[in-house]
């Protein structure tokens, strides 16, 4: 039972990783930039539906008291705050503000945080963090996949749908900083790539260390929730309050973002 387990915990990473980058590549080098927009709205409700509904409800049925539950879930969102501020740990997030890259080129949609280029003497350092950043971030995200596979596999495929939607705005926005830094598309494709396997090696190492101490799995999965929620909260919803066009459809989508939570949880039910 446990070998196909861990099987299904690094293709979910790999999937993770890959299917993200590709999917931030298609919307920067080809489909439209409102795609992106829609993403955001699709993820938002994957996210918000799979922390209340899924997540929280799980370490709530697995021995946890509520009392335990929610400091810790409140804890969890002051702390990713605190790491995000002092860029610690980071993701994607839309600023209405409109900056200025490399060139005099003007950024009117932002989908990630404010890690600008100002001039080619900082670059090859802010490029370095960059990857170095994204790929702690994936190897995090592979440890909130095992954790949530070692729990049930019907939640830890749900949460690898939530973690690949949430990390297309990222992605792309690591495209455009390596991009304005002068790097070509492939190379910043394959570093990407590259960097996205750091969830395998979180996922594994997941795997062997919760697999002897399930104890913890639940704390882990509130803490997944804690930044489910911090992410749509603090980062995606605030770009959708500045969207003024296709209202209807970020709407449609944030509604088909939950739907798929709701009805696509096959046998995992609370």
């Amino acid at each position: 039972m446990s070998a196909p387990l861990l099987t299904q915990i690094v293709l979910a990473c790999l999937l993770g990783g890959l299917l993200s980058v590709a999917a931030a590549a298609l919307v920067m080098f080809g489909l439209p930039r409102k795609w992106l927009g829609f993403t955001v709205s699709f993820s938002t409700g994957l996210l918000l539906a799979t922390a209340t509904l899924h997540l929280l409800p799980e370490a709530l049925e697995s021995g946890l008291a509520p009392r335990e539950v929610f400091p810790l879930l409140l804890g969890g969102i002051l702390a990713f705050f605190i790491l995000e501020k002092y860029a610690l740990w980071r993701h994607a997030h839309a600023s209405g503000e409109s900056d200025m890259h490399q060139g005099g080129q003007q950024c009117d949609d932002h989908t990630h945080s404010h890690h600008h280029l100002h001039g080619a003497a900082g670059s090859q350092g802010e490029t370095l963090s960059i990857l170095v950043g994204d790929g702690f971030h994936n190897f995090t995200d592979g440890l909130l996949i095992a954790a949530a596979f070692l729990a049930d596999p019907a939640l830890g495929w749900g949460t690898t749908l939530a973690i690949i939607a949430h990390e297309v705005p990222q992605e792309a926005g690591d495209f455009a900083i390596l991009l304005a830094a002068g790097w070509k598309r492939g190379r910043a494709l394959l570093w990407n790539g590259v960097s996205s396997l750091t969830a395998v090696a979180g996922g594994i190492i997941g795997y062997f260390a919760l697999d002897n101490a399930r104890d913890w799995i639940p704390y882990i999965l509130t803490i997944t929730a804690a930044s489910f929620l911090y992410i749509a909260i603090a980062d995606l919803m605030p770009r959708l309050k500045r969207e003024t066009q296709s209202v209807g459809w970020h709407g449609l989508l944030l509604a088909a973002g939950i739907a798929v939570v709701v009805f696509g949880s096959g046998g995992h039910s609370h």
